[in-house]
């Protein structure tokens, strides 16, 4: 075994995300800049050597692979495993409507207890037993090779505490940029972080998750 170089990119900005509105499985199109977004990062891709692109199945990740193949010409699988965590009855909503609607309740969902499951949702826990369930997946099926994994800012976070040794629900103090690009290798197992939050190929900032 060789191991495997994953690219891991989060999709393009949204317009959810500029209203700051949690997304989960539900979803929101792409805003002019994410669009620009994705046109950049498929450029960038484009000068790379890569084996498959795999993504998660919601719209906004297909919108952000759709630029990236047209520039690489790569197919793209698409896996409901690498979905965004799904946020159940806050998704739409932003943290200060979950938090009128029900107070408290936000901040121990959010992942003050990483089992707590929010109502037609998933915890933080069983969400990244999900994620690194399916980025491993992915790595043990393309040994050897170099692939781009496109999916949701919930997804790098998951592999970023989960290779730093940290507990599902752990507050982040590091970026999670829109279009950004992250770079692992998988090798028997084990993971090891070589780039995050590579952003040189946008134009101007990048909105970073809730």
């Amino acid at each position: 075994m060789s191991g495997t170089n994953i690219i891991l990119v989060r999709h393009g900005e949204t317009q959810w995300n500029v209203a700051r509105r949690i997304q989960g499985y539900s979803d929101s199109p792409l805003t002019p800049t994410g669009v620009a977004q994705a046109k950049a990062l498929g450029a960038r891709l484009a000068q790379e050597k890569f084996d498959a692109v795999h993504a998660s199945d919601l719209g906004r990740v297909r919108q952000t692979v759709a630029h990236i193949v047209e520039k690489t010409g790569h197919a793209a699988s698409f896996a409901e495993d690498l979905r965004e965590r799904c946020y159940g009855v806050f998704e739409g909503k932003t943290m200060d409507e979950c938090e009128a609607e029900l107070p408290g309740q936000w901040a121990i969902y959010r992942g003050r207890d990483p089992q707590a499951v929010p109502p037609g949702g998933e915890s933080v826990a069983q969400f990244q037993d999900r994620i690194i369930g399916a980025l491993e997946r992915v790595a043990r099926e393309s040994d050897g090779q170099t692939v781009v994994v496109a999916a949701h800012g919930g997804v790098c976070g998951a592999l970023f505490r989960h290779v730093m040794g940290l507990p599902p629900g752990t507050p982040r103090s590091w970026s999670l940029y829109n279009a950004s690009i992250n770079r692992f290798h998988y090798r028997k197992g084990k993971w090891q972080l070589e780039v995050w939050g590579d952003i040189s190929h946008l134009n101007g900032e990048s909105l970073q998750d809730l």
